[in-house]
């Protein structure tokens, strides 16, 4: 990783998570001049994942895909987060809270190792940082909180510079706002969105479950929203199938109730809301409640600022694909990026930039407005509806092709 020297790159990152993070790896084989800033400070290079421990989970997980897998691969951090701690699920049970309807995914079923991983968002983000700490042509600025931004132009062009306080200030060629769901950039640079409140919070934790995972992720619609136990592992060598991390969406009173009972009480309720499926709650970490909003920019790319990730698009986290659609999109734009430098073309260059937001935008609304149709279709309580939902689940659980077309999917091997 390059010391910070200059003010002057090709291209400014904002935004240093698993999107962002990734993006600047995917460009750190190119000669590229480029900037990674956060607001925060970012994790060091050394190794500070040497504390996980059997019973502290990072509360914040995701589920990536095969697709977000490969990319891993592609710039050498898979192997790293694998020796960590990764739990390979090779199934998962869905079914609804009213009525019989039920329908199950097999990673046999499309002959693949595996349907996905969970992993911790910690481990993913610390892996990655420590790989752009080996790249020269990547600058890491942190913290550098965006105040500010203008475009300036000359006869060469134009770029934008980013200020941030007490006179600091940065310009590139092209700004790719990867800052997550509340993008500054995206606010200041005035992108025109689409978004709406669920009315549902999400509220998170990880438990210790009295039987077995089995590597399987469960997920039962209630009346108030999704229920997901995603299975977690407690080491590489370790083969307790014990614990899990929930995202159990539900009206923001609650979750407010939630938080107040005790952890005994939330086991109990919480054992219940998954029918006992996994035996007794023993243990359950610190809850957390985040407010859930659906969010889609109208447009990806503005001039020379571009979004990705979170930053363009957010969705109900009932699929866990979130983090996997972004990936997709730092996958795409690297891709473009670096064909168009081939061709000749400047960094910001608008046919470029218009490519990515071609390939993106469209495979982005489809799972939103699928995550959409899902959401309302269980949010349903009329007797009629609840009816036609189970029999179309079973009958859905029925038709392998189709089914198996969805996971795949969903695993990005279609895309």
């Amino acid at each position: 990783m390059a010391v910070a020297q200059t003010t002057e790159f090709d291209i400014v990152i904002a935004g240093a998570g698993m999107v962002g993070a990734s993006l600047a790896c995917l460009l750190g084989d190119t000669s590229l001049r480029i900037a990674l800033i956060d607001r925060l400070p970012l994790t060091p290079a050394s190794d500070s994942l040497e504390q996980l421990s059997s019973d502290k989970f990072d509360p914040r997980v995701s589920a990536i895909s095969q697709a977000s897998q490969q990319l891993f691969r592609d710039i050498g951090v898979w192997d790293g987060i694998a020796a960590k701690r990764v739990c390979n699920y090779q199934a998962m049970e869905v079914w609804d809270a009213e009525g019989t309807g039920s329908i199950s995914f097999s990673a046999t079923q499309i002959r693949e190792p595996e349907l996905g991983s969970i992993v911790e968002n910690s481990i993913i983000t610390t892996m990655l940082h420590n790989r752009i700490a080996q790249l020269e042509n990547v600058t890491a600025i942190s913290p550098f909180s965006i105040e500010s931004f203008e475009t300036i132009a000359d006869e060469w062009g134009s770029c934008v510079q980013l200020n941030a306080g007490e006179g600091q200030s940065i310009r590139a060629g092209l700004v790719v706002a990867a800052d997550g769901a509340n993008s500054k950039l995206r606010q200041l640079a005035h992108f025109e969105c689409r978004e709406w409140d669920y009315e549902q919070h999400a509220l998170v934790t990880t438990v210790r479950t009295e039987r077995e995972h089995l590597n399987t992720a469960r997920q039962r619609f209630l009346e108030t929203g999704p229920l997901a136990f995603l299975p977690l592992r407690v080491a590489q060598n370790d083969d307790d199938q014990h614990f899990c991390s929930i995202v159990w969406s539900m009206l923001p009173e609650q979750a407010e109730r939630m938080l107040a009972l005790s952890e005994a009480e939330f086991n109990t309720e919480l054992s219940a809301a998954l029918e006992f499926k996994l035996g007794e709650i023993q243990w359950s970490d610190k809850r957390f409640v985040l407010p859930l909003r659906q969010r889609h920019a109208i447009d990806y790319v503005k001039d020379n600022i571009v979004l990705v990730g979170d930053a363009a698009h957010t969705i109900h986290p009932l699929a866990g694909q979130g983090v996997n659609l972004g990936l997709l999109d730092v996958r795409a734009l690297a891709e473009e990026l670096t064909g168009g430098i081939q061709a000749g073309r400047s960094i910001a260059d608008s046919v470029v930039l218009a490519r990515y937001q071609r390939r993106r935008k469209g495979n982005n609304l489809s799972m939103m407005w699928l995550m959409e149709g899902f959401k309302r279709l269980f949010a349903q309580q009329d007797l009629g509806i609840r009816w036609l939902r189970n029999m179309g689940m079973n009958a859905a659980d029925k038709m392998t092709p189709i089914k198996n077309q969805m996971v795949r999917k969903a695993m990005g091997l279609d895309n």
